[in-house]
Parts: structure tokens; sequence; C-alpha cells
């Protein structure tokens, strides 16, 4: 298995690239998909607001090109990285495939292109999260041990309970001029009706780019939130969504923070359904305390989950794709982000090189 870094778009430079070789990567998970925040982005040297609290406008226009995408490869393979997956769609890209709205099809159609795109630049994984509401209801506080800043969940409240607005999908703004009032709440059928809809349309395409589409499941995984229903919320329904379709193409973003905090979870037998498989794109590598509705973030060594167990598993199975620290709480000090992520890869690859 190998060892990655995920970077969002604005450390997409030679600065981070360095720091990303330095602490042990290989390979980069990009985040393309950006906005601009319309709270503090969070304590430290990095947004931890980015995906925790706050809503933001959705930036980009037009689909990612060819051209784009090559020059980013050819880029970090100037620093002896290789660019593994990209991670989620921009709202701006499909946020009526989500809505089943007027632009499905041409959405789609744009969508399929950029897979095209991402085929020909030679880039494996599509990372993406098929969800309305997005990340909702988290906290920033002192929870990780010596009171570093994580992010947690503390119970259901307003931010987790209150309808989407118009013209919003996935806590970013695509549409600045839409009405006034809230997304129609659907049912959990009708979630999946969409979802397969999607699959349906983007697993060829997949196929025949080698690309292959890994679906991260809702976080926080509840059963609803913000009025609107969730996917992957258990591991039973994880399974489920894996069997919609059996192509090699159709694989997991999996999350093993996002899992431990599922109610009723087992992350052990969950991972050792996947693995055996084959059903896993990359892994998403974050320790919690706790499950839905009150857990907290932790240090990778410092959680519910036994990491070495992790490696085990994945070693039995033979998994040869890459993890990558997720989250990671905050050091004290003048780079706390840094601070925090240097540990996680530190930490990550001894396991890794140890556990045989």
């Amino acid at each position: 298995m190998k060892i990655g870094f995920g970077l969002y778009s604005h450390m997409l430079n030679g600065e981070y690239y360095r720091l990303a070789k330095q602490l042990g990567a290989t390979h980069i998970v990009a985040h393309l998909t950006d906005y601009f925040h319309q709270s503090d982005t969070g304590p430290g040297d990095q947004p931890l607001g980015n995906k925790t609290k706050g809503w933001g406008v959705a930036k980009e226009t037009e689909i990612w090109s060819f051209k784009e995408l090559a020059a980013l490869k050819k880029d970090m393979a100037e620093h002896g990285l290789v660019l593994e997956a990209l991670e989620n769609f921009s709202p701006a890209f499909w946020y009526d495939v989500l809505l089943k709205g007027p632009k499905r099809e041409t959405q789609l159609a744009g969508l399929k292109q950029l897979i095209r795109n991402m085929g020909k630049a030679g880039i494996p994984i599509m990372g993406y999260n098929f969800s309305l509401a997005g990340v909702a209801g988290r906290t920033i506080g002192p929870y990780a041990r010596g009171e570093a800043l994580s992010v947690g969940l503390e119970g259901h409240s307003e931010a987790l309970d209150s309808p989407i607005p118009n013209g919003m999908v996935w806590n970013m703004i695509y549409d600045r001029n839409a009405p006034e009032g809230h997304i129609a709440s659907i049912g959990h059928e009708e979630l999946m009706d969409r979802y397969t809809y999607f699959l349906d349309e983007m697993i060829p395409v997949a196929e025949e780019a080698n690309v292959k589409l890994a679906l991260h499941p809702d976080d926080p995984p509840l059963q609803e939130v913000r009025k609107q229903p969730r996917i992957g919320y258990h591991p039973d329904h994880y399974r489920e969504i894996m069997m919609l379709n059996d192509s090699p193409n159709h694989v997991m973003e999996l999350c093993l923070g996002t899992i431990s905090e599922m109610n009723g979870s087992d992350v052990y037998a969950a991972l050792e359904n996947f693995a055996q498989r084959n059903k896993i794109g990359y892994i998403h590598i974050r320790n919690v305390k706790g499950k839905v509705p009150d857990y907290k973030e932790s240090f990778i060594d410092d959680g519910d989950i036994d990491m070495g167990r992790i490696i085990e598993i994945l070693r039995k199975y033979r998994f040869d794709g890459v993890l990558i620290p997720d989250h990671a709480p905050q050091v004290s000090g003048k780079s706390p982000w840094i601070s925090g992520m240097a540990y996680a890869m530190g930490y990550l690859n001894a396991l890794r090189n140890t556990i045989k």
C-alpha cells in the first residue's frame, strides 16, 4: 500500500509538494473544489473550517480541462509525486444531478467529459460524495489530547435540522439569485433513484476511460441532515450501495473515521468486507472517539480505532491503494495544521513499514 497526502486547491504548488514529499508521501489526492468561505477559516495555518462550519460559494464554472489536469499531474511528477485522485465534483458542475433539476442531462454530459479528461491525463480515481446537505453541524473545539483543536459533533443542533436554502447544495451556493425558500425534502427512495441514475449514466464512461468512481459516505453519518436523506450512513447501507453496480470502477472512497462514527458499526468487519471484494479506491485515515450524534476527532493513535489492526487487515487482502491522513487535530505552535498532519503521516508511515 502507498502513502499519500490530500491537498486543497490553494496548496497545489511547489511548497506543499515539497512538504508532502518530505513527510513521506508518494501520491497526492487533489481537492480542486474550493470555495469562498463566508466565515473565518479556522485557527492555525490551514482552513480547519473548510469542511466544518460556515458555507461558501462554489468558484468553478467550467469543467476542468484535459490541459489543466495534465499540467497539474506533470507539475506533481516533477516533484516526485503521483496524482492519484481528484476529490469532489464542484457543486457548480452537478447541482441538478443531485436535485434532479432541468439541467441534469447537460451537467451529466459535463461530468462524463471530465472523466474522459481524467482518463486521458492518466488520473485513475475520482472521489465524490452524492450529498444534498454535505457536511453540516460539526463544531471546532479543544477536543483532542492536550486540548488540541479538532472537529466533532455535539448532539443534534439547528445546523443539522435547518432546511437547505434554494440555490445551495453541499453547503455551497451555486446560484446567488435563487428565489427565497428551501429545496423540497425528499425520501430515501428518491435519493437512491437519483443516485442509481447517476451510476447508470457514469459507470460505462468511467470503464471506457479507465477511471474509478469512489463514493465517500455522508459525514456526519446520520439518516437525515437538513431535512434530506443521506447515502452510506451505516456499513450495511454502504454495502448495499456497492452492490448496485458490480463494475470494478464503482468503488469506495473509504473514510475510516466516518465508518467508525456510524451507529452500530464495526469498522474492522466493514473494512474486511470491502477489502476482500476489491471495492476500495483509496482510504481516508482519521481516528475518532464516540459515535453520532456525539463524537470528537482525535489524534491518529488516540481514538476508538486500532490503526495497527487496520493495516493488518489491508495487508491480509493485499490492498495496494493509497492511504491519506484525512483530518488531524491542530498542534500548538506556529504551524498547527502542518504539525498535526506531520504527526499523522509519521505514525501512518511507521505502521505501514513495520506491519508486514
